[in-house]
Parts: C-alpha cells; structure tokens; sequence
C-alpha cells in the first residue's frame, strides 16, 4: 500500500503550543517579526485501505471540535517560511508508536507503519538569517533533524544487511606505536595502559586477536560509569596544606586510618576514594549497629528492613532506596537524558522487586535567565536544557505514575560545565516476595521488556569522559529514549509476589546494555544476541551486545520456571524472551549470527582494567566560611535566585499518584511553602498503614566551593536536620550519596577535592553514627576549562509514622518562634555534641506533638526561611531579636520551630542551644522588630516568585470570562434493574493507565467486588481475544471505571484515543450500551477516564456518539504545562448516584494532575448542562466562589467546570483524583478530601 500523508492543526483557541513556541522565539531568541506561527502534526501512514484511513484520520490523528485536518495537497502561500523537525532514525518516536497502535486496535489488523514530522510555518518579517536562528534552536541535532518536505515512496526503513563481526587482525603483534593510532582512531573510554593490558591478555592468554565487539565491550564493561574507575584508583600520596582548617581535615585523615586498621586489621588494601565512601557503613555493621540493612550478593538499591504495621499486624518489609545521574545525556538531549535518569533510577529498586512508590529530583543549573545570545558555543541555552529537563522528567514520572515529593532546583555557574540530573527514588516491597538465589549452571536468563535499538550506544562510556566542543556533535547514538508505559507494566509485574518468587536474580539495562546487564548477573553465560529483540533490522552484534534500550531487565529463572514466568509477562502484556543461560565455564560468551563474537574469561573482565594510581593534594585554604550577602531593601533577598520560589516547576510533577503522599511538596492552604523533605505511606496493596519513608536531601554549592570537606559535614548535617525538621529521628537515618566531580586527570589537587569531601562526608557519619550505604558517582563534570563546583550530596532515608509527620507551614498567629541553633569550632566544623543533644530533644518535643511546624534554615538564612513558613497559610511574623546578617547567613543544621504560644518555651527547650526570635501573627507582614523593617505578604510573595516566572510560569492569561455558580438540588430518580450487595467493578487497565491500582483499592474499600483487565496487543491475535474478554467481563459488571494515565502516552497528540478506540470496538461499545439501556449500570471516569468519557460522548450525552465539531472537549491547560497540586472544588449538583452523599455547596479538597483539563463548551451547551443538573463540579476559591483565577482553576475551564455529568446521572466524568483519598494524607494542606464516591456508587446498588 501507498504513503498517505495527512496533517493535522488545532484550531484557533486550542493552539496553545503554537502561541507558547512563538513567545518563545520572540521573548527568548529575540526574533520580533513574527506575526503568525503555525504547528502541525505530519502523519505520514502505510498499510491502511482507503477507509481505514479516513476512519483513523477522524477518530485516532483529529478531533473535529479541536482540530483541522488536512491533505496532502496542502499549500501555504509565499509569505510564509516552512520547515519540518522529525526524529533522527532510530530514536523512539512514542507519538507515532501510539498512533500505530490505535490504528491497530480500529482495524483489527496489522499495526500500520507511521512516521510523524512537526512542521512549523512563519510568517512575518523575519529574515533566512532569523529563520536559521530558529531551526538551530528548536532542532536538537543530537535527537532530531531537519525534515523533507517531500513525501516518501516508502516508510520502511533503508536498512543495510550488517558485515560479519571482524576481528582485530594483527592486534596481538601491534606494538605500542600502532596499538596507540588504533587507540585514538576508535574513541575509546578505557586509558591507552587499558588498551595495552587487553593486547597482552589476548596474546598470552586467549593467544588470538580479539573481535572488535569484545573491545567495545570491554571498554563499556570498565568504563567509570560501570566500574567506577576514578573511585577505584588507589591514591598513593596525600598531602594536606597547611592553613586555617588543616588541623581538622588531617584529624579527619587519622580518623579514617583509624577505622581502616579497625575494620580491615592488617592490610595492603589500596586507599580509594571507593574505600572512604563505603567504609563507615563497614565499620557500624562490624560494630552490630546496622541490624537493619538487608545483606545480599544482588545488590540492586540500598536496603533495609522495616517493620510495617497492616491493620493490626507487623510484616517486614525490605525499602530499597537509589539515586541515579544522567549528567551527560540531559546536558546533551535535555527530555530524553532527564526521562531516563528516572527511568534508570526507578529500574534500581524495581530491578530488587521493590515496587518504587516515591520521587525526589535534585538538579543543578546555570542560570536559566541568561540570554540566548550569551550560550556558550557547543552548548544548548540554559533555558532551553532546564526547561526541557523538566519537562522529561516530568513527563516519565508523571506517566508511569510515580509520586514526585519533592522538586529543588540549584543554581551555580559551575553548572555550565555540566547539567546536573538527579533522581533519588525510594520502593519497597513484603520481604517475603524477594527470593534472592545464586544463579547456577542451566538457568535460564530472560530479557523483559523493551526491545534494542541504537539509542544509547555509548552511553556509559560517554558518560565517562569530559567533553569539548567537538564531542558534543558526535553523541547522538549515546542517548536513550524512555518508554514509561513498559516500565509501569514492568512495576505491576514484579508486584505480584507469584512472579516475584520465581525470580532468582534480576539486573536492570542501565549503563552498557547486554554486556553489563546479564554479563554481571553470574560467572559463567553464553549469550545468543540473535534472540535479543529489535525494534529494526540492521544492528549488528557489537549494538546488540552494548545498546543501552530502556525499559528492560535481565531476570535469572530455574529452567523449569521459564514459561511460567514468560506467561506471566504476557499477561501484562510484555514481551520476555530467554536470551542467555548461566554456564558452569568461568566464561561469558556471546553467539551472533551462530558464531561466538565475545569470549572472555570472567577472571579478566573483573580485573577492571590496569589499576590507576595516583597523589591527593588538598589545597591550602583559609577563605572557607560563606560570608553573609550585603544588606539591602527586604524584597531583594527574596529575589536571589537560589532563594526564590520553585512553585512553577514543582507543580509540573505528579505529587499524589499512589495515594500515599504524607506531605504536599508545598504547603498551606495556599501551597506556597516547600515542604523540607518528602513523606510517603508504605505501597501496601492490601488493608492500610500508617508507616511511612522520609527522604530529605542536603548540600550547598557556596559551602562546597570554599571547602569540600565543610561542603560534605554540611551535606549530611543538612540531609539529617530535614528528616528531625519532618518529625523523623535522626537515629534511624540511613544515608546514601551522590558525588558529582569535574574531570580529575592527573593533577593532584583536582583529587583533593573528591578526597576532602569524603573525609566530610566520614566524619559526619562518624559523629552521628549512621551510615551510607550506598551511592552513586559521576566524575566527568567538565566542558572546556569549566568546572562543576565540587558536589557530594547527602540523601537521608528514615521510616516514620505518618501520624508523626511535621510540615513547615505556620499554623495560627499568636505562636511563639524558637531558633535551634548550632555553634561550630574555630575549624568552622559544628559541635556535633552538641547537635546531638539538640536533635534529640527536638525529636522527643515533636513526639509529644508540642512542635506545630519545623523548618531547618536554609541558605537565605533566617528571614527567607520564615517567609516560607509564612507564605503557605499567609501568616505573618514578627522576628525579634535578631537583624543584618544574623538573618542571611547559612547555618549549618540550625531549625526555626513553631510552638504555642502557651507553651514555656524556656522550659521545653531547656538544655539545648535555642533562642525565642519572635511570634507569627495575624498582620499580614513580616516584620523586623529591631530595625521596623516590614514587607507585606503579597510584596513578599511577589518578590519571591518573580525571578523564576519567566522560565517556569505560576501565571496564566485569564480570558475575562463571567463565572457563575450553578446550583441544582434535585436528587437522582434511578435505580438499578437488580440489586446486588456486592457490586462488580470492571477497570480496563491500557497501556499508559497509571491510576489502576488506587481506583481499585478505593472501590474495595467501599464493598466492590473489583476486576481489572490489561489490555494486550502484542499480536493481532492477543487483540482480538483481548477485547472479546473486556466485552464479557463489562457485561458481568455492574460498574465500568475508566481510571486515570496517559493512555499512549496521550498521544496521537491528544488525550484517551487510546481508550476511545477499544471502546469504539463494536463488541465494547454494545456490552457498554447493554450495562447502561438495560441493567441501569454506572460509569466513572477520572481524569484521562473522564478525556476518554467526554469524547466517546458518554457524557454529557449519555451514549457513544461520533465526535462532532460543536461538541465539548478537554483541551490543554491554558498555562501550556502539566499542573499537579490541590484544587477546592464545589458540588453544583447532586443529580447522580455518584454524589448521593454530598450536598448542593459542599466543597472538597482534590488532587488533580494533568496536562489537558481544560474543559471547554459553548455558552448554549453550558446553560443546557446547568438546567439539567448536568453540571456537577466547579472549581472555586478560598471563599467558595467558582473562578478563572489560575490559583484555583488550574486548567482555566469554561465556567470552572471539574465535573459533568450524564443526562441521568449514572455517568460521570471529572478531572480532580477522588481515588487518591486515604488516612494521613497530605497533612500539611487542610480540606475535606472525601466526596463518598465510592460508597455512593457501591450504595447505590444495594
């Protein structure tokens, strides 16, 4: 069949993307002429009949009531400049991978091939000058290029038939002059002594050249990335100069030296940077203080075990913990790099068969404010990189339904050299399920997931070097792309303890692909790379074997469990397939084509490669301490960029997916004060808990930069004072780290500073006696003669009760203010006798519920840590005692608490190091006492969120509409066509769906009998027999709900086609009408389930109906991102089932998170849907008012319309989370959270 090429525009009023690309290139890249700028989607589709195509090209490419369709006889007139951006080959394109799978599930066929292009039309006065401006900066030449115009004969790829593996002919005879030409010419990561131990080990040992893809595999297998090379080297000489601070740092030698002859006694063990990072947890585990951590030879994520209380009864628990860098891939390709440092670090701990519950983002930035024209050459902008960063990451997290608790953005020039992408997550899963075994001779190793293409070739290796102008142009192939709907089916597998169980062993595809994710999971393997899936022909076995492909796990099964276990991915729809065996050989082997291209003895490739030495200096330095900023006007110390509000890029992640968020990552009624760290319930799946995680993260690059060694105390004291500022005991904490170093070579003093941070990072743990027990290191933070300032970040992780949980929002005016402060030595190190004391009596204090909110002080000091305290509940203060520095400086695990103004302060703090600085009060201000300096709340507020409004936006144009308050009191007259007591809840679960397993449980919870169904469609065959099941179990059901995700990942450019399709399948659609025609039978649809309602017409029509142009939708927030937070919303009506226990005016709290909420309609279909009652929900303010304000209607919906309802009630479709309900949730927002959906929707058939 022939290439139809179609293309699609969204209509004026929905060109959201369009109208944000435009400010852009005209605010940011400074280009003024524009008068018009058009987006469109180009489709370009192969093996679809005349009308399947049409039937594809109206209900899966365009929506009529939001898009314009056309041909491919489309024209533009001269006026405008016309280019298309489309995907390099090879990199994922989950636009047209969606498309083609709807397409499928319309035609009942073969998936059809679908290639898309973005095609950008300008008119104005803009020159070829400005128009190459503008390509250069939309297209990424690392994942994207400029597209033809002209329509390919074909969309089959051109693949070229890969050679034969050669062998390096004549390598073993080379001498060191030919071996270093070859060194150079192959860009190698391995040093040249690397390269030249390879040669003599083929020569004396194998006595054979080696195949080319053992060098690569080789060079992957020891790059730093995977075998943390830097960290390894064993440092000969360490010299510490003398000045200021000297004295505490060669103390802090003679301590570790100290715990080295305690832990290892007599030893020729080599001192590394590897040794001091791992040796405190060594010596409390030798010392029997570490009861808690879970010892295993699979070592996938730190950890521990916890006793988790489930109604009633303690099971133990195993929480796994990971932090993860993509440096260098989101330096390169923000979206794809930043997506994939998720991706990677969920697949740690779900690698261990933790299901991953929670998300933490720590990033580092040059100032994304810098102006276009000043990016240094072979860089992205600023902007651009953190903008699209978050957007990728965002994206991830958001679709394969990951609580994101905490969002922090740093700034640093430093930065410049090297982005900083950072994923901490935390999982955890019932002990029992985890049956870790020691894979033996005849197991079987099977890939799941994601198939292998080019994406990410190199990446560990290109990871591992620093970079010039020249590297950046060549690294295309060493990005991956994520695929977060393979990865949540992933999560749902190993959540089954069945499958669980089977797993022997299990190694995620991170860094270097085939090679290090099976190759380390035993001594002995032969590998067939000819089973391993591709996603197109022409990979020769060198990609095969070292392709870094997302979304795939090596997992290690007895052979009589291989096809349980493969049976078991089928159900969720994942390909598995056995790819390698253990073997009892000592060797790994790997066939390609029939032929062994790999083989290595394991004895060599654990060598590492040749052993770097080398000397530490750690440079003189007197000028450690961080003075305090000039003083100036109040406002201004708001307006620094490291102080000022991230409210506009936290709100893009997900907060509340999983029901099981403690703590808002902004607090108050407002939501304006950052949490100090991120609180979760335990993932039970069954009954309920109130155990909780606490991760908190510390550093600050000012202290680190004057003295790495103060920069690492700080770290850990920072990371620890947030956990005791949650309500956790520093006691309990467990730590891991992540380090981030420019590119040391071979100059000592370059070495001092990894050196001296760790010897921080030691002796903090020393002094508090907890230890890291794990981390993650990325030593290649250089561009050029730019350096990233040095980094050891401190990540803290402490199981609490969630009942215990403290937030940092002001509570009432009228309380008293406390400064716990701490003092430090003349080496500027803190007393930590000292801090012992204050932490544990803080923690008892916040036991005993006396403490109403903590915060530790950051680094705007005391002042931008009380305003925000203040911003959340806008609760004023009145700060005593205190002025000029006093108030701006960094402290170093220093907390301001809020107490009851009751309460004796003197009396409750006695003993320990605490000041009373002041009282919150009702005055709407924030006041200087001593100086009768005062700023407003709303002065405040503005100052604070200014400086990041531009690159992350709170702010959205209002359209100036009248809102009105709709009110409809008359009840639901239905009843269903037979009682039942327990009524049947169908939820179809499709690809994307992420909201699955809270809808379920909060069914459950109500007395609903639930069913869920995963739709498969690996094979035209499974989709058929697929939907045959959905059509029966929906006709067995008395109740469909259509949860929440991104089905397809919303695209084709568009919310729930994926779900609308299935349920367009005529076998669907008449087991649908016969649920609701003729047994009475309910539907509910959240969020992308009320998308897919709203446009198969179930609401507000009541049956499935074609989409017509003046139909209602839901379209893209007006503020053009993703918005997660909490919402009031307001019952407008009461005519359903559904809303049986409310009443007309009474509002709730609701999560809502979602790119395309915004609900739109004409003025006559509104005020038909209002006189009916068909009008449910409205979004409305602090004072119950329906609004346009963006602060409370995040979507900017027509009428601030959440919810819609069926003619007759029995069908409802909302945007706001209801699901996500539970005890000790969001603590630190006040609301009525529950609507009684659940149980008014299982009541009403009772």
């Amino acid at each position: 069949m022939s290439v139809t090429r179609i293309f699609v525009e969204k209509k004026p009023g929905f060109d959201v993307e369009a109208k944000h690309i435009q400010t852009d290139l005209t605010e940011n890249l400074g280009i003024r002429g524009i008068e018009e700028l058009r987006l469109l989607h180009r489709y370009d589709v192969e093996g679809l009949s005349q009308k399947e195509q049409e039937d594809a090209n109206r209900m899966i490419f365009s929506e009529p009531n939001v898009d314009h369709l056309y041909g491919e006889d489309l024209q533009f007139s001269d006026d405008y400049h016309v280019f298309a951006m489309e995907y390099l080959p090879g990199q994922y394109d989950q636009r047209a991978d969606s498309a083609a799978q709807c397409v499928q599930l319309l035609t009942h066929g073969e998936r059809p091939k679908v290639a898309t292009a973005r095609v950008i039309a300008i008119k104005g006065a803009v020159s070829e000058a400005d128009m190459d401006k503008i390509k250069n900066y939309l297209i990424n030449p690392v994942e994207s290029r400029l597209a033809s115009l002209e329509k390919p004969a074909s969309l089959d790829m051109e693949v070229e038939v890969p050679e034969d593996v050669e062998q390096v002919k004549g390598m073993i005879s080379w001498d060191d002059t030919t071996l270093e030409k070859y060194y150079h010419g192959m860009g190698f990561a391995m040093t040249m002594a690397d390269l030249k131990f390879c040669r003599d080990y083929f020569r004396d040992e194998e006595k054979r050249d080696p195949y080319v893809t053992e060098l690569r595999v080789i060079d992957t297998y020891w790059s730093d990335h995977c075998r943390h090379t830097t960290f390894f080297t064993s440092l000969e000489s360490i010299e510490i100069q003398k000045g200021q601070i000297s004295h505490a740092i060669e103390q802090a030698l003679k301590a570790y030296y100290d715990t080295r002859n305690t832990v290892y006694g007599e030893t020729d063990r080599p001192v590394s940077l590897m040794d001091m990072a791992v040796i405190g947890a060594k010596l409390m585990r030798k010392q029997g203080k570490l009861d808690d951590l879970d010892v295993s030879e699979e070592i996938n994520a730190c950890s521990i075990e916890v006793p988790v209380e489930i109604d009633g009864k303690t099971e133990q628990w195993l929480v796994q913990f990971k932090n993860e860098t993509h440096n260098h891939p989101t330096e390169i390709e923000p979206f794809g790099g930043a997506a994939t440092c998720l991706g990677g670090a969920i697949r740690d701990p779900l690698s261990g068969r933790a299901y991953v519950y929670q998300a933490m983002r720590v990033t580092g930035s040059g100032d994304p404010r810098t102006p276009f024209e000043d990016t240094l050459i072979g860089k992205l902008p600023s902007r651009m990189i953190t903008t699209t960063a978050a957007a990728g990451y965002s994206s991830y997290g958001n679709q394969i339904g990951l609580a994101t608790g905490q969002v922090t953005e740093l700034y640093d020039e430093g930065y410049m050299a090297k982005r900083m992408e950072i994923g901490a997550v935390i999982g955890a899963s019932p002990k029992e399920n985890v049956m870790r075994g020691t894979p033996e001779d005849g197991d079987v190793i099977v890939l799941l997931g994601g198939a292998t293409g080019r994406d990410g070739c190199g990446g560990a290796t290109g990871s591992s070097k620093a970079h010039t102008t020249d590297s950046i142009e060549v690294c295309g192939a060493e990005v991956q792309k994520g695929n977060p709907p393979t990865e949540r089916k992933i999560q749902r597998l190993f959540r089954n303890g069945a499958v669980s169980k089977l797993i022997k062993r299990c190694n995620d595809f991170g860094a270097g692909g085939v090679c290090v994710a099976i190759g380390e999971l035993a001594d002995g393997l032969r590998i067939n790379l000819d089973s391993v899936p591709k996603k197109y022909e022409g990979l020769d076995g060198t990609e095969l074997a070292i392709s870094e492909s997302q979304e795939r796990m090596a997992v290690v099964v007895r052979a009589e469990d291989t096809d349980k276990f493969i049976a078991y991915a089928g159900e969720e729809n994942l390909e598995a397939v056995a790819v390698a065996e253990v073997t009892d050989s000592g060797s790994v082997r790997m066939y390609w084509r029939g032929k062994c291209i790999l083989d290595l003895r394991r004895s060599f490739l654990d060598t590492n490669g040749v052993k770097q030495k080398t000397a530490v200096t750690i440079a003189e330095n007197d000028d450690f301490e961080v003075p305090a900023p000039e003083k100036k006007p109040l406002a201004d110390y708001l307006r620094e960029l490291g102080n000022a509000s991230q409210k506009g890029l936290t709100e893009r992640f997900d907060s509340t997916i999983g029901a099981g968020s403690v703590l808002m990552p902004l607090g108050g009624k407002y939501q304006l004060s950052p949490a100090a760290g991120m609180a979760a319930k335990l993932p039970v799946t069954e009954g309920d808990t109130d155990t909780a995680t606490l991760m908190t993260f510390g550093y600050h690059p000012a202290v680190s930069k004057r003295s790495p060694f103060h920069g690492a105390v700080h770290a850990v004291v920072d990371s620890v004072t947030k956990i005791v500022a949650l309500g956790g005991d520093y006691r309990k904490v467990r730590l891991s780290f992540q380090e981030y170093f420019e590119k040391l070579g071979d100059d000592p003093k370059r070495w001092g500073k990894p050196f001296g941070a760790l010897l921080g990072g030691l002796t903090a743990q020393a002094e508090l006696k907890i230890p890291a027990i794990g981390g993650k290191d990325s030593m290649s933070g250089t561009f050029m003669d730019i350096d990233v300032p040095p980094t050891l970040i401190s990540f803290a992780v402490a199981a609490a009760d969630a009942d215990r949980v403290v937030s940092t929002e002001f509570k009432k005016a009228g309380s008293t203010l406390v400064h716990i402060y701490q003092e430090n030595d003349e080496f500027g190190v803190i007393d930590f006798e000292q801090y012992r004391q204050n932490m544990a009596r803080v923690i008892e204090l916040s036991g005993q519920k006396k403490i109403l909110s903590m915060n530790p002080v950051g680094g705007g000091g005391i002042f931008v840590t009380i305003c925000e305290m203040a911003a959340g509940n806008k609760i004023g203060a009145v700060i005593e005692n205190k002025e000029g520095e006093d108030l701006h400086k960094i402290e170093t695990g220093a907390l301001i608490a809020e107490i009851d103004g009751s309460e004796d302060a003197g009396a409750l703090f006695d003993g320990i190091c605490f000041e009373i600085i002041g009282r919150t009060a009702d005055s709407g201000e924030i006041e200087i006492a001593s100086t009768g300096e005062k700023i407003s709340m709303e002065e405040m507020i503005t100052a604070w969120s200014e400086p990041l409004e531009g690159v992350f936006p709170t702010r959205a144009k209002e359209d100036g509409e009248k809102i009105e308050t709709f009110s409809f009191a008359g009840r639901s007259a239905v009843s269903p066509a037979v009682k039942t007591a327990r009524p049947k809840v169908f939820i179809p679960v499709f690809p994307g769906t992420n909201c699955e397993m809270d809808s379920k449980r909060a069914f459950e919870r109500a007395g609903g009998e639930v069913e869920m169904q995963i739709l498969a469609n690996l094979t035209p065959e499974v989709l058929d027999e697929s939907i045959h099941q959905m059509a029966k179990k929906i006709r067995q059901s008395q109740i469909i709900m259509i949860p929440g995700g991104f089905s397809g990942g919303d695209e084709p450019d568009g919310s729930a086609k994926f779900i609308t399709a299935v349920f367009r399948n005529p076998a669907v659609s008449d087991a649908v009408t016969e649920l609701l025609e003729k047994r009475d039978g309910l539907m509910l649809g959240i969020c992308n389930g009320f998308q897919a309602l709203i446009k198969l017409g179930l609401v507000p029509y009541g049956k499935i109906v074609e989409a017509k142009e003046d139909a209602p939708t839901l379209t893209y927030n007006s503020i053009g991102r993703h918005v997660s937070c909490l919402v009031n919303t307001r019952i407008a009506s009461v005519k359903s089932p559904w809303l049986a226990g409310t009443e007309v005016g009474d509002i709730h709290t609701i999560p809502v998170s979602h790119g395309e909420g915004r609900f739109i309609a004409s003025d006559a279909l509104i005020r038909e849907l209002a006189e009916n009652g068909q009008i449910a929900t409205q979004y409305v303010d602090m004072d119950g008012n329906p609004t346009s304000d963006i602060r409370f209607n995040p979507n900017n919906s027509n009428q601030a319309i959440e919810g819609i309802l069926s003619p007759d009630g029995r069908i409802f479709g909302k945007m706001g989370h209801s699901e996500r309900i539970g005890r000790n949730l969001y603590r630190n927002v006040l609301g009525n959270f529950d609507q009684k959906l659940f149980e008014s929707g299982i009541n009403y058939f009772k």
